[in-house]
This record gives structure tokens, sequence and C-alpha cells, in this order.
């Protein structure tokens, strides 16, 4: 049942505050119980207890119910009642108490669903708002319009502190080495090299945690934090569904099916789709060797096709109440085709043109991928959050890719032979975990558990020159890089989370065994390392409107494949990206103080951060026959202090307005190869949305962004604004949706680069361009519709 949380908060805050409090005697009585579901007896989160004067029938007092269920009131009114509601159930009064010293204990409030309204309310939470916690801020996802057919990357976007680039690179707070987690697990899903977040899609997300202070309890990847996307599971009884259909320009067709069966004991579920879509690209690069005057121009555009068919199937199995197991997969198949056309110019120090010709590409690879998760999960009968976790989860993705790149001359120019590329790649890794929580009280729990993750990767890669006998093999661009990492970890936490204020203390060990090698050369890199990341988290409630939030957690970012691999595309023999097989792993120590207020109609916080971080890693760029190699590199350290602001602000009830500002101030100290790479910069982004509800049920969305230019160790990235609109228009009740969306309206969003040397400049510019997108989509059943695109973003 999808429901807006937070406006359910602040039209009760609005209520509560019209009434002024009226003593009940000298003595406050203490009015505490739980809510929850009188079918299912889960707790129910933000139910409201109002507090209702018995005379004149005016709330006089009021509170929300927390994550547990539970609430807790004080009063000196004489002559009231209670009363506890919450959209999709009955309301409930409850007039008759017992207080003994000073206290009523309710104990355990059931709320009985309402069916009648059922099918109105589920189609009511459509914004997406921000809830806090001890140690993480929840972003619960609506149906925001802007990602109409659409990925969890475009999800992502609209998430407070989380930037999205052109290429599909995941920040947060301006900084890259993001874990991304599903489920609190690594999926192939969110890996960013297999390119498949987009398989996940806006409607199939329940929630995504923002984790910039991750607890012991996590894995220490991640020197910017994590980012934990959480999938809906159907909890409603009987058989439920929905069917989408979208298509767009560029090319971005698609049909999808999500399914549901729960019965007593089992809940079925499995969504699949099928569909194809264009992803367009226009580049442009120039290097100027500034020793002898000459430059090379390019500028073209590539393309990458997508037919794409994926399902998923899963079943939980409630063996018992106290007992849950679950086993769930998916499978994905994509064929690829990446048709592009470069043109390049070359000319000497006068500006003559020394050369021009034209370098096309024809790609075509096909994508396995496969996942599954056995978990088991055992409740234990004193507390429902007292459990043991058990899982395990395996996952592989492939690539086979054939590529062939001609040099068409133009006019009478030589030209470089014709070109090759074969490619075979794998990823597999599984992950083994257990994790155990004890309430051991109401406000004190215990924490522990161990994983061991083993990754094993190859990229075997082979490039060809034509010749008079045919292709030949290049020996320097050839070879098979094996990727061989397990890591094994312990962790233990400690919380204490009283009314008023909580501290929660943790421990992790991890060690890590990373073996590489270049097979053809025979090059192998081991590293064993082993390292304690302490954690530190601490709220206090000032009042009902305010709170603060501190935390300190030590991360690691260590080197994935595409950072260790030396080989990469040939598709620009001018501009090369290549890894670095002696990267080594950075660390970062981060602290954060966040404000939290509530008001009527406005919510905001207010975050103060630190992060220093040491043995950055940075691309940086050599230049050499005027070819640009940019590779990562480790270069020193990187203190970084910022504010960032979020809001939410609903002047009157057809108007809804987020926003969101972040300012970083940044000093970089290091050097590399002889050369100082210190330096001091700043960068800052800020986005704003806002939501108008028109009549005839339809609803229109309007997104700004910018983000600001900043300083690189070697030059400077560009800014850039760009805006999005969306139009959505409920049918038959809601359970039919048409959204029209366009994403970038005005092509705006770039991604341009300057790097200033000594012995040469050089400077690449990047645009996508428009997307729009119309979809349909018609839920059956208690389910709701879910928009389904499947494909990739990147």
């Amino acid at each position: 049942m999808a429901i807006n949380r937070i406006s359910i908060v602040l039209v009760l805050g609005v209520i509560f505050s019209l009434s002024p409090l009226r003593l009940w005697s000298q003595s406050e009585i203490r009015i505490e119980g739980q809510v929850a579901d009188a079918l299912s007896k889960i707790p129910i989160p933000y139910a409201s207890v109002a507090l209702v004067d018995s005379v004149n029938g005016r709330v006089k007092d009021g509170v929300t119910t927390g994550e547990d269920g539970t609430f807790d009131l004080t009063t000196k009114e004489t002559d009231f009642y209670l009363e506890i509601s919450f959209m999709g159930y009955q309301s409930l009064q409850i007039r008759n108490y017992n207080p003994q010293s000073s206290v009523v204990r309710l104990g355990v409030i059931y709320l009985k669903e309402n069916s009648q309204s059922l099918d109105e309310i589920e189609v009511t939470a459509e914004k997406s708002a921000m809830e806090f916690k001890l140690d993480k801020r929840v972003f619960n996802v609506g149906k925001d319009l802007n990602t109409t057919g659409m990925g969890a990357l475009d999800v992502l976007s609209n998430v407070p502190s989380v930037n999205v680039n052109i290429e599909g690179q995941i920040s947060l707070r301006g900084n890259t080495g993001v874990q991304i987690l599903i489920n609190g697990k690594p999926s192939v899903l969110s890996e960013e090299g297999s390119n498949a977040l987009g398989t996940i899609t806006a409607d199939m997300i329940e929630s995504i945690e923002v984790i910039t202070n991750p607890s012991a309890k996590y894995e220490a990847e991640g020197t910017s934090g994590i980012i934990n996307i959480i999938l809906k599971k159907e909890e409603k009884k009987g058989f439920n569904g929905s069917v989408s259909v979208n298509t767009g320009i560029p090319d971005n067709h698609s049909v999808g099916v999500s399914l549901n069966r729960r019965t007593e004991n089992f809940n079925f579920f499995t969504q699949f789709g099928v569909g194809y879509r264009s992803m367009p690209r226009y580049n442009e690069s120039l290097n100027r060797n500034l020793n002898d005057g000459t430059e090379i121009y390019s500028e073209g555009t590539e393309y990458r096709n997508e037919n794409f068919y994926n399902i998923t199937l899963g079943t939980d199995y409630h063996i018992n109440d106290w007992n849950v197991l679950t086993l769930s997969g998916s499978m994905a198949y994509e064929i690829e085709d990446q048709p592009s056309e470069t043109d390049f110019r070359l000319r000497d120090a006068n500006g003559s043109l020394l050369s021009e010709y034209r370098r096309t590409e024809e790609t075509s690879a096909t994508n396995p991928k496969y996942q599954y998760d056995l978990q088991y999960e055992k409740q234990f009968r004193n507390n429902e959050d007292h459990k043991l976790l058990i899982s395990t989860l395996g996952r592989f993705f492939g690539k086979t890719q054939s590529s062939q790149f001609l040099n068409i001359p133009i006019g009478t120019s030589d030209v470089a032979p014709n070109q090759r590329t074969e490619t075979s790649f794998f990823d597999r890794s599984f992950v083994y975990k257990l994790d155990y929580s004890n309430p051991i009280t109401e406000a004190f729990s215990l924490e522990a558990g161990a994983l061991y993750e083993q990754n094993d990767v190859g990229n075997d890669y082979q490039v060809l020159n034509n010749a008079s006998s045919g292709y030949v093999i290049d020996s320097s661009l050839t070879n098979n890089f094996e990727y061989d990492q397990g890591v094994f970890g312990v962790y233990s936490t400690a919380a204490y989370e009283g009314k008023k204020w909580g501290l929660k203390l943790g421990l992790r060990y991890e060690h890590t065994l990373l073996n590489t090698l270049l097979t053809t050369t025979n090059e192998a890199n081991r590293q064993e390392y082993s390292n304690w990341f302490p954690t530190v988290h601490s709220s206090y409630k000032i009042s009902q409107r305010f709170s603060m939030q501190a935390g300190y957690s030590r991360r690691i970012f260590r080197p994935r494949l595409w950072d260790l691999n030396p080989f990469f595309n040939i598709r620009n023999n001018y501009n090369i990206r290549r890894g670095n097989p002696e990267l080594q792993p950075e660390f970062g120590d981060s602290y954060e103080l966040t404000g939290i207020w509530i008001f009527e109609n406005l919510s905001l916080n207010t975050s103060l951060y630190h992060l220093y971080t040491t043995d950055v890693v940075d691309r940086v760029s050599f230049f050499e026959n005027n070819v640009n190699t940019t590779m990562p590199v480790n270069v020193g350290s990187r203190n970084q202090t910022g504010l960032e602001i979020n809001g939410k602000y609903n002047p009157v009830k057809w108007l809804g307005i987020n926003g969101d500002f972040n300012y970083g101030y940044f000093s970089r100290e290091g050097v590399f190869q002889d050369q100082d790479f210190s330096f001091q910069g700043d960068k800052w982004n800020t986005r704003i949305t806002g939501k108008i509800k028109l009549p005839a049920g339809f609803d229109v969305e309007l997104s700004g962004n910018y983000e600001s230019a900043y300083k690189t160790v070697q030059g400077e990235q560009s800014g850039f604004a760009f805006g999005d609109i969306g139009l959505r228009k409920k049918l038959w009740d809601g359970k039919g949706v048409v959204n029209l969306s366009v994403r970038d309206i005005f092509a705006s969003r770039i991604q341009e680069s300057r790097v200033y040397q000594n012995d040469f400049y050089a400077y690449s510019f990047s645009q996508r361009g428009r997307f729009i997108t119309l979809g349909f989509s018609y839920s059956f059943g208690k389910g709701e519709a879910m928009s389904y695109n499947g494909g990739r973003r990147h």
C-alpha cells in the first residue's frame, strides 16, 4: 500500500498546532501503546494518535507512531478520548482508561483494514519523501513523474545528496567510491561495469537508504558511503499484478509484467519483460601538443542499441511464524549493437590540414546475466527484532563482443590500418553472510555477524590490425587480464536508543587478498592487507520539532576490475582510457553533524560534514605522440568540508516543493612523478522540484538542476544546468495511469573537461541529449502499476 507518510506527519502537525492545550490537572498523565495490523499483527508506523476533547470534539494534542508502531503521549487534559487512525484502516476511538501511577498502558491496539477506501488510498502516495534514522536517511520512493519508464539511476538522481552524471557514474555529496547494495547485499544489478541498474525500474523500488556514515554492520567498501536500494516485496494476499507499455524518443520501447500471488505460507513473485532502446551520445575532443603546435580534433556520434529480455522469479516460504526461507533468481540477456562514426582532423602549428579521415565502428555483443539469492531468517519468540539471518548470493555477468573499425580517408589523407577487437569477459562472485540482532531491552540492542565474498573476473582482450596478409594480432594491445579478490569480515555493534537520545558503537575487521595477472606478459600483482573500521553514531531529540544526529565512520575503496585492467576500448585511438594494475585502495574518515527540523508544512535538514581521504584515486592524463591516455593513480590526500541542506515545503495542498543544496570546499595535497598536484577548490550543486496538482486527475512535475564547475588535479570540469518535466493522467480510479516525461528538456546536460599541462592541452565534451517517454500502466487485483523498461543506462 503506497502511502505518503511524511505528508501525513505534516498534516497532523498542522491540525495539532491549531488547538491550545488545556490543563487536565496539576499532574500529567502518560499514555503508552502500540498500533498494529489486526490481520498480520505487524506494527503500523506513522499512524496518528490524536487526543480529542470529549466536549467539543476538537483535537488538543497528538503524535505519530514510531517505526515499531509504538507511541508515547503526555497530557494534563481532564476530559478526552484517543482517536487512532491510519490511511487504509478503520479509525478507532478509545474512551476507557485505568491510570496506574499516572501511566496509562494500552498495550497493542489493532486496526482493521478499510477495504472500501483501499483502492483510492493506494494511488495517493505519489511523491517521494525522506525520513531519518539513527545511522541513515531513508528515501521512500513515490511515483515521481520525471522517472516515468526509467530505471534505478533516474530514481537515484532524485535522491538528496546523490548525483548521477551523464555516464551513469554515481557520486554521494560529489564523491565517487560509493557502494551500491540491493536489499542490503551486493548484486550484479548494482555493478557499474555491468551497466545493469537500468533493469530495476522506479516502481519496483520501495525505498533508497542513503548512508553517509555506515555503521560497522555494513561492509567497509565505499569511501563516500553506501546507497542501499530496497525493492518492493508485495505483502497483499491474493493475486496481484500489473502490465505496462512504454515508448520513447530516442528509441525506448518495452513491455513489462509484474505478478504476485500470496497465500498464508507462500509468497510467489515474478517480473519479466522485453524491449529495445537506443542510447545516442555526441562526443567531441581536442588534443593540442604545446611543444610543436600540432593538434588533433575529433567529433562524432556513437550509439548503444539494445534488445533486452529479463525475468525474475522468487518465493518466500513461511515455515511457521518464526522461520522464513526465501529463494529468488533473475536472468537477463542483452543483445547489443553499437554503430558509431567519428571524424578526425590533424593540423600543424599554422592550422593547415595534415590529414582527415572518418573512423566507423560496428560492434555486436551478447550479455548473459544471472543471479540467485538463498536466505533463511529465524525470528525468536521473545521479540520480533530478535533475528538470525543466514544468506548466500551468487551472480554472474558475461560479455562476448566483437568490433570492426574502418578508417576511411577524406581526400588524399593517409590513414592507419583498419582494426578488429575480440573480447570475452566474465564476472563471477559469491557472498556468504551471517547476521544476528538481539534487542536485549526496548532501548538496548546488539548486532554481530560475518561475511566472506569472493570475486573472480576475467577479461580476454584481443586487438588485430589489418595487413597485407590479413588481420594480425597487435601484441602491444592484446592480453588476458585475471582478477581474483577475497574479502573476509566480522563485525559487532551495540546501540542504545531511548526516547530522547541514542548511541551506536561498532567495530569491523576486514582482511583482503587480491591477485591480478596479465597472462600474456605474465605480469602479476598481489595485495594483502587487514584493517579495522570503527563507527560511532548518536542522536538527540531536543523537541518534537528538532533532532540532531552525529556520526563517524572509517571506509575503504578497493580498486575494481576496470580500475586495474590496463586494456580498454580503442574506439578513439587518440583518447584512451586504461586501468592501473598497481593501484592501491584509498581510505576515508568521515565525520558528520546533522540537524533535522519538522514544522507544520516544512521539513528541513542541514548537515555539516568533513571527509579526510588518503591515497586518493584520481584519473590523470599522460600525453605522448599526440595520444592522451587517462588512467587512475593514487595521488596524495584530500580534505573536504561541506554543508548540505535538504528541504520540503507544502505551502498549499496543490503544490509541493523539494529542494537540495550541497556545497563542499576541498584541499588536495600530493605529488606524482615529481609533479605537485596540491591545490584548493570548491564545488556545489542544487536541485529544486515542484509538483502541481491540477483538476481532472492531472499532475505536473518540474525539476531544475545545477552542478557547478570545479578544479581537477590537472584542469577543470565545466558546470551545467538542466531541467526535467513530467505529466500524468489517472484513469479508472487510478487503476490506469498515462505518463509523459521529458528528461533534459533543453539538452543542456553535458560532461565537459579540460586538462592544462606544460606540454599539452586536452579538451573533451560529451552530450546525451533530450529523452521523451510515453507510458501506460494498468494494475489488477490489489497490485500497483509497475512501469518497466529493463534496459541499460550507460
